[in-house]
């Protein structure tokens, strides 16, 4: 299993470490990261969190899909590439 996990429908309010902090009861975390709205700094619901291991990140998915997180129920997946955009320019 890939270890970059994508989780949905967090809390506008979460920060990277309260992610990172949640995760890491499961093992390693190398990076959580909640995407940020560049003109307002506010949180835009969703995040990537990357395990040291697959087994870790299916145990973190496993355990966390639809738990409560932040007062809101979470969704947590394996992170899909991101896929190319047709007016995306690839230097």
């Amino acid at each position: 299993m890939q270890n970059k996990l994508f989780i949905r429908n967090l809390s506008y309010k979460t920060e990277d470490a309260e992610l990172s902090e949640l995760f890491s009861s499961f093992g390693k975390v190398v990076s959580a990261k909640v995407a940020v709205d560049r003109e307002t700094g506010r949180g835009r619901g969703f995040g990537f969190v990357e395990m040291s291991s697959g087994e870790s990140a299916s145990d973190a998915m496993a355990a966390l899909n639809s738990s409560q997180f932040g007062g809101r129920p979470i969704y947590v997946a394996v992170s899909e590439p991101r896929a190319s955009r047709p007016n995306e320019r690839n230097w």
